[in-house]
């Protein structure tokens, strides 16, 4: 199969998925050539991005900041909730220590944390 091998082409083909993007609506047939493009180029665009900007997961750290940021909370409120002293939850949130299991399993449950995300 073909294969996007620079940032030019990558670019290019770009270009063309959002002029096809604009060409097409859900009013255009299936058989539409038009479509097959977007398809096919999509897919490449795909493949490439997969490789060269990869989606990282995000870190334990990460989500635990955005979700007690998203809850109101204080440091020192949420180290209360998770049963732990603020200085260990600045700890966990600054990455420099990883928390104990009961504190992961506390973080997942009361922050509704994935515990993938906890255990990676």
């Amino acid at each position: 199969m073909a294969q996007i091998k620079n940032e030019q082409q990558y670019k290019a083909m770009m270009d063309r998925i959002d002029a096809l993007f604009f060409e097409t609506d859900e009013n255009t047939p299936g058989d539409d050539p038009r479509l097959l493009e977007l398809d096919i180029l999509s897919a490449l665009v795909e493949e490439y991005e997969k490789e060269h900007y990869p989606i990282l997961p995000p870190t334990l750290t990460e989500t635990m900041a955005e979700r007690i940021n998203e809850a109101g909370m204080t440091q020192k409120e949420a180290a209360s909730l998770l049963g732990m002293s603020a200085p260990r939850l600045c700890a966990i949130l600054g990455g420099k220590v990883q928390p104990t299991f009961e504190q992961a399993r506390t973080i997942a449950s009361r922050l509704h944390i994935d515990p993938a995300i906890i255990l990676a």
